[in-house]
Formats: C-alpha cells, sequence, structure tokens
C-alpha cells in the first residue's frame, strides 16, 4: 500500500485483484459523515489519474455521481426542465430522446461525453433525420447538460461546441392552385371538417388559431348599433362578418406573436359555412345529451371537446384523396395555399402579411418564398371575386 498526497487530501493506492484500487478521504459532510472516496483500475498511474479528477471536480464544485449517465442527464431535464410547457411539445421532445438519443448515446458518462463523440453521434443521424429534426435533437441534449451543469453534475457542455449538420430534405410545404381548391372545397361538403378548411383556406389562419377559435369570437357587423356583435347573441342573419384571431392551442393560449392577434371580416362562403356548422353543432350536442362537454369551441369533437391536431389530419387527407388530389396534404398547407391565391390575384405582399399576421413582409417572404410571385402587383373582398369568378367560368 502506497500513500500519496493530492492536493490538500491523502490517498492511499493498493492492489486489489488483478488491478489496484485507491481510497482518498475528501473530510467531512454536513452531518459529521467522512467523504470516503474509492476508484478502481489496472495499473496504480490510472488509479492516481481517477483519483486527481475527483479532487479536480470538488474543488471546481462538482458533485457527479460515478454511474450518472447522458440517459441519466436527458431523463432528468425531461422530468424537470419542461415544466409549464405544452404537452405536445413535452411529447415530442420525449418522443425525439426516446428514439435518437438515449439509445445511441445515452450509456456515456456524462463526465466522460466529448465533443467527438457528439458529433459523431449527429453525424449518424443526418441520413436519418430532417435538419429541423437534428436541431431538435442536439437541442435536446444541450439543455439536458446545461441542467446538468446548473446542478453540478458536470462542468462544461460539451454539445453547445458542435455544429449542429445538416440532415435530409424533409418535404416542402405546397400551395394548392386554384382549381385544386376549388375541388377541394367541393368534397369537403360532406366532412364535419368543412366550414374548419373553408375557414382556414379563405383567411390563411394557422391550424392552431382555427382549433382554438371560439363562438364569441366570431362576429357579426349590427348596423342598427353600428358595431360588431358575437353571433352567439345577434345570430347569423347579417351581412358581414369576422373573427378575432386572438387565441391558439400554444400552452399560455395565446396566439404565436403579439402580431398574430388580428381581427379578419370573413368571405362569404367562409360565413354561410359557419352559419351552417353551427346548426350542425346545435345539432350534435342535443345528441350528446350529457355527455356534452361546453367550450364553446366553433371546431370541437363530437362532445364538445377540443379537437386534436391528429383527427384534424386524418379527416384532411381523406377530403383531399375524395377530390383526387391524393392523401400527401396537411391542414397547414391551407395557409400557404391562401398565401399563393392571393398572391397570383394581384394582393399586395404588406397586406398578406397582415392577414397571416405576420410582424413584417419579411417573415412572410421566407415563410412563403415559394408561394409568393416574384413580382406582386384585399381579404374578404378579394376571395369573394376569387371564388365567385371560377364559379361562374365552370357553369359558363
Amino acid at each position: 500500500m502506497s500513500k500519496i498526497l493530492i492536493g490538500r487530501y491523502q490517498a492511499t493506492i493498493y492492489p486489489e485483484g488483478d488491478g489496484f484500487a485507491g481510497a482518498i478521504s475528501l473530510g467531512f459532510d454536513g452531518q459529521g459523515r467522512r467523504q470516503r472516496i474509492r476508484r478502481r483500475a489496472r495499473t496504480k498511474a490510472a488509479v492516481k489519474a481517477k483519483l486527481i479528477q475527483v479532487v479536480a471536480e470538488r474543488d471546481a464544485g462538482l458533485k457527479p455521481a460515478e454511474g450518472y449517465t447522458v440517459a441519466s442527464a436527458v431523463r432528468d431535464w425531461l422530468a424537470k426542465g419542461l415544466k409549464g410547457r405544452d404537452q405536445n411539445t413535452v411529447t415530442a421532445n420525449r418522443i425525439l430522446a426516446e428514439r435518437h438519443v438515449l439509445p445511441l448515446i445515452g450509456a456515456i458518462k456524462l463526465k466522460d461525453l466529448t465533443a467527438d463523440d457528439v458529433d459523431d453521434w449527429l453525424d449518424g443521424l443526418t441520413e436519418k433525420l430532417a435538419t429541423r429534426s437534428l436541431q431538435g435533437v442536439h437541442a435536446i441534449l444541450k439543455r439536458a447538460i446545461r441542467q446538468a451543469q446548473a446542478r453540478d453534475k458536470v462542468l462544461r457542455n460539451v454539445a453547445d461546441l458542435v455544429t449542429t449538420p445538416k440532415g435530409t430534405l424533409g418535404r416542402p410545404s405546397r400551395a394548392m392552385t386554384l382549381d385544386q381548391a376549388t375541388a377541394m372545397l367541393e368534397h369537403a361538403k360532406a366532412s364535419r371538417l368543412h366550414a374548419y378548411v373553408v375557414v382556414s383556406l379563405l383567411t390563411g389562419i394557422r391550424t392552431e388559431e382555427a382549433r382554438a377559435l371560439r363562438w364569441s369570437h366570431a362576429v357579426a357587423w349590427v348596423d342598427d348599433d353600428a358595431e360588431w356583435r358575437p353571433v352567439t347573441e345577434v345570430g347569423f342573419d347579417h351581412e358581414r362578418f369576422a373573427i378575432y384571431v386572438w387565441r391558439s392551442v400554444r400552452a399560455d393560449g395565446d396566439t404565436k406573436t403579439e402580431k398574430s392577434r388580428r381581427t379578419l371580416e370573413l368571405p362569404g362562403e367562409a360565413a354561410e359555412a359557419l352559419r351552417e356548422h353551427r346548426t350542425r353543432q346545435a345539432k350534435e350536442r342535443l345528441a350528446a345529451g350529457p355527455l356534452w362537454r361546453d367550450h364553446g369551441l366553433v371546431f370541437a369533437s363530437q362532445i364538445g371537446t377540443p379537437l386534436d391536431a391528429s383527427h384534424v389530419r386524418r379527416s384532411f387527407r381523406a377530403i383531399t384523396r375524395k377530390a383526387g388530389l391524393g392523401e400527401d396534404w396537411t391542414p397547414r398547407e391551407l395557409r400557404h395555399s391562401f398565401v399563393s391565391i392571393m398572391s397570383d390575384n394581384g394582393v399586395p405582399i404588406e397586406t398578406i402579411a397582415d392577414l397571416v399576421g405576420h410582424a413584417s413582409t419579411a417573415v412572410t417572404e421566407e415563410v412563403y418564398r415559394h408561394q409568393l410571385k416574384p413580382v406582386i402587383t384585399k381579404g374578404a373582398e378579394t376571395m369573394n371575386t376569387i371564388f365567385n369568378r371560377d364559379r361562374q367560368a365552370k357553369s359558363a
């Protein structure tokens, strides 16, 4: 047995089994218990190196557990680092972690993780994940280690030292042509999603805004009062209608940005679709009886509960399939189609940016650059003209 001094702490190294073991006393904890740490390795030099690391970590204020792995850090972050976040966000992060983080690098001890390990892990995913998903899994690791740093589990965040590589090309969002949109609207009439589709296409609201829309935010212009009043009070026997896009299904219930809060007048076809939808929903409410859960939502399930995003996607794919457009369409592409149709019909980009709730035209140009005309020469008025003109041409 040999005694050595590491910093101000005395350690001993001695043979054990087919290698060596070392022990170092780090004083006493707050309850008066001796803090004695043991490490094993095949050689004396390796044991000494491990004991030196223990002292360095203590002096740096670290409290790493010997078996604390990347998986431990990620699971701790999933349990503690997502408090208050939207449940969909929590679920999405958990799925990414369980598929692409835990099984691939989860077994590595966090204190042993290197930037090269992170590089190799991400490079191995470039042929499987799109760039956005790669950014997502990389962010999970960075945030998990950042939380571990805050809890003195590790000294530095090696994941912050690595640049996220590019992944596979994701499917770009598409926009329907006017003919496709017209066919889609015709086949949507038989679906419970009809009004949802019409309002989304003809106003350009986000799917998260449509699912959060309440009847109290669907309003009619009352000439006698010269003001907008909820249709829940004044009904649909009026000429002009609008929606207050003030909410979304996000965790805080607010829209994506402050600029996203907007009031949009409804084209005639959208107002008529909402009128019919209101009647259908009243019948569903009677049929549901005590099962009905009143959330005041315009678009709800057959018992009044909020629509699930996956249900909306399935119903929308059924509509596009029947319309002969295939099933490779998503509800958010109704918004892309709105932008494209408005641009095709000469609506200025400044107006389009206001209608879709963007803070500036730069955002509109970046997000919908494929839907905007290279040279761009109002909302409800334009849509009324577009779809009425198209139907007149087809009936001629």
